[in-house]
């Protein structure tokens, strides 16, 4: 019988180990060094405490002797021991890139004096400066950890100060959010790797002071040039809105510059709707349209001058044009991730060209990869660098795949040339369209909780006029705009521009919009990394990563269909929700936009439940609080009038309300009602500072700004697995503990200067 099985399964093992030495044939190992890199970046991130680098050097070393040991008999078991040295590789550069910041994060909201000079600005929509601000000084109060820059809005109409300029004013200062709800965007870890500490806004209009000169001279020449070229895509941005205007002009402004502040929300939305709102990013698309103009254009003008292309490579000096011009567009638009990825990847291509070769692989892919990680690791844990690298590595693979199937097919299509130019740009249009919106769907769902259902229509109508029009003329107009000739381009481009609009307008009138909810890590994990498998590999071993996607698919059905929290709890208190099928209940007639819109997303809740106000009894008033006994009888008459499913408000001092499970809610906002209010409830939310006194009753849990800072914002389940009436509370925590440099600030203590050890707890 075990004969019979070993017999059976030999063929099966043999073609198993022939499509892996097909595979290693392709090379694709080195594709997957960057996916082990940015998978132990990411892993070194995402643990809840420091691995430092004295305890990884030593890691490394030990996988790097096993590498090396493995030979002779050994080496087909080489790449098991080359992979987690490469994984240990990613940690080390995360540790690395984290030691050698110093990023101070402001550790709570403060109203200060601040005096810094400008690294860069940008205008929003309604004529308001934004500044990035080198924080110099801050007094009444001075701050003792002051976070070493700061992003401020002027919300008072002036004309802006430009770059290098040392200007002072009243902040009101935050420290950057946390996760709106566990498993959401910390937004304190993106800051600390940006070196930004705190956000705010002025009070009034900021003013110039004194010794701005002296500040300017005291810039190091890194940051002169920083400054220099701030100064330069202002006065990019600035030129192209002039002569376009509106949204559209803003826009195409967005697509060299990458300033998008000064787009209307409005818009921003429309894009969004439709599904091309990918349009605003430098990337590939915006990248390689640019490149590819130029190097045609300059080939073409070239090849007409007599005589000269007989002389001269024309085709490799117009690439060594092209090269300059995509190192100006990268750095004249600020080098996000994805416009960094397609710079590296286009530069290659571009230097292939030299030594007439085709540089279209996913070993370019890979390369841009690991440059990036080595460079900024802390950029894989972003949705910009994963759905870039996920887009392209399609792409790039699909590309490859239908080429080979070309040439397959070479002999049958003999009869079809005269149809095959408008047919290769219909199929290739609908198919780029198509093989981006699906690698990159599921990290939008995971990201954004929606996903646009006709994004296709719109990508496939607008990808002609973004390939035709925009792109092309924009670059026209650049290279116009030091002789103060790029009016004319500037409004063909516009008028494309115009014309997706239209289009972007038209598909978002259809209100079709998959709200997916929050993506659990498991299933994510799943479907990307089977969409990597599936790119990567060129046998029937890609079909693993087909399972892998119907697996990952199918976990996250089952997560959408798990469990949803009864209660949940912004991390500074303020902000309570009971959750219901579709809707959510707040203590806030109008929430705060920010937070609730990503509570309305990720819980897959569109409606909003607005409180009740009413008038407080007299005895549960502050000007009563010794009342005990009477207070306690008020608050049990407004709790028997509250509604499931809702808030009864007094302003300024208590919201009470029920959870679908009969839990008894209370929020205090006057610390005096504490004593008399949080004996009558199962939760008491008192999101203030201060001493309170303690709760009496047994069974309430008392949630408190304290307690909140070493949580972050938190949800509530109900615990069913008792048969308990009502169920009991289970707490699922923003951060299981604040031990890493984005999280620290919130264990800081400003009266004692120091840094608590004790976490605030339930």
């Amino acid at each position: 019988m075990g004969y019979g099985i070993h017999t059976a399964a030999s063929p099966i093992f043999r073609r198993f180990r022939t499509a892996v030495e097909e595979e290693t044939d392709f090379g694709h190992g080195f594709v997957l060094i960057s996916v082990l890199l940015a998978l132990g970046s990411l892993v070194w991130l995402a643990l809840p405490y420091d691995v430092g680098i004295a305890k990884l050097a030593p890691l490394l070393c030990v996988f790097g002797i096993s590498v090396l040991l493995c030979r002779g008999r050994f080496a087909p078991w080489r790449p098991l021991a080359v992979a987690p040295f490469i994984f240990v590789v990613g940690m080390l550069l995360a540790a690395v890139e984290t030691a050698r910041l110093d990023t101070v994060i402001l550790d709570g909201p403060v109203t200060t004096n601040l005096r810094g000079t400008i690294l860069s600005r940008e205008q929003d929509d309604r004529g308001r400066w934004r500044y990035l601000v080198k924080v110099d000084e801050t007094s009444r109060p001075r701050l003792r950890r002051p976070p070493s820059k700061a992003t401020l809005l002027a919300r008072s109409r002036h004309e802006g100060f430009p770059v290098g300029t040392t200007i002072e004013g009243k902040v009101r200062l935050s420290p950057p959010s946390g996760p709106a709800l566990p498993d959401l965007n910390d937004f304190a870890f993106d800051a600390f790797f940006k070196g930004v500490g705190a956000v705010g806004f002025f009070y009034g209009s900021p003013r110039q002071a004194l010794g701005a000169a002296e500040s300017r001279a005291d810039t190091s020449l890194f940051a002169q040039g920083k400054a220099l070229l701030a100064a330069a895509r202002e006065t990019v941005g600035a030129r192209i809105r002039e002569t376009v205007g509106g949204d559209t002009g803003a826009i195409a402004a967005a697509l060299i510059t990458a300033e998008e502040r000064a787009i209307s929300r409005e818009t921003v939305e429309t894009l969004r709707a439709a599904g091309l709102s990918h349009v605003l990013a430098i990337s590939g698309l915006n990248m390689v349209l640019a490149a590819g103009t130029f190097l045609v254009g300059a080939r073409t003008l070239l090849s007409l001058v007599p005589g000269f292309a007989e002389r001269l490579p024309v085709k490799k000096i117009a690439a060594a044009g092209a090269l300059v011009m995509v190192l100006l567009y990268i750095l004249i638009s600020g080098g996000a991730v994805s416009a960094l990825r397609s710079w590296i990847m286009i530069s290659i291509m571009l230097i292939a060209v030299f030594f007439d070769r085709v540089s279209i692989s996913l070993r370019n892919v890979a390369l841009a990869g690991i440059i990036i990680i080595a460079w900024t690791p802390s950029a894989v844990a972003g949705p910009g660098f994963q759905m870039s690298f996920a887009a392209t590595l399609a792409l790039v693979a699909g590309y490859a795949r239908w080429r080979e199937y070309r040439m397959r097919e070479q002999e049958r299509v003999a009869g079809r040339h005269r149809w095959e130019l408008a047919s290769n740009f219909a199929i290739g249009s609908v198919a780029t369209s198509l093989i981006g919106g699906l690698a990159t769907a599921v990290y939008a769902a995971a990201y954004f909780h929606r996903l646009p259902a006709y994004g296709l229509i719109a990508n496939v109508l607008a990808t002609p006029l973004i390939s035709v029009l925009i792109m092309p003329f924009g670059l026209f107009a650049m290279l116009l705009m030091p002789f103060g000739l790029e009016h004319y381009p500037l409004v063909v481009m516009g008028q494309g521009l115009d014309w997706m609009l239209a289009v972007a307008r038209y598909v978002a009138s259809f209100n079709g919009e998959w709200v997916t909810g929050r993506v659990g890590t498991g299933g994510f994990v799943l479907a990307a990394f089977g969409g990597i498998i599936l790119c990567v590999l060129r046998t029937r071993l890609a079909l693993a990563g087909a399972v892998l996607i119907v697996f990952g698919g199918a976990a996250i059905a089952l997560e959408q269909r798990a469990q949803r929290p009864s209660v949940t709890i912004s991390e500074d208190g303020q902000l309570v929700g009971l959750i219901a099928e579709d809707a959510i209940a707040t203590n806030r007639t109008r929430p705060p936009d920010f937070i609730f819109s990503q509570w309305q997303r990720a819980l897959a809740a569109a409606n909003h439940v607005a409180p009740t106000v009413e008038g407080a009894p007299a005895s549960v008033a502050k000007s009563e609080p010794r009342d005990r006994q009477a207070g306690t009888a008020s608050v049990a008459e407004v709790l028997s009038s509250a509604k499931t499913g809702g808030f009864v408000c007094r302003k300024g001092e208590w919201c009470v309300g029920r959870s679908q499970e009969g839990w008894t809610i209370i929020i205090v906002e006057e610390p005096e009602l504490f004593p008399v209010l949080c004996e009558a409830a199962d939760l008491v939310i008192a999101a203030t500072r201060r001493q309170l006194p303690t709760c009496k009753s047994s069974r309430a849990l008392v949630v408190t700004a304290e307690t909140l800072r070493g949580s972050g914002a938190i949800e509530i389940y109900a615990d069913r697995t008792q048969s308990a009436a009502p169920p009991r509370m289970r707490i699922a925590k923003s951060f299981t503990s604040t031990e890493r440099p984005w999280q620290r600030h919130r264990r800081y203590n400003w009266r004692s200067n120091d840094f608590s050890t004790e976490e605030g707890t339930f």
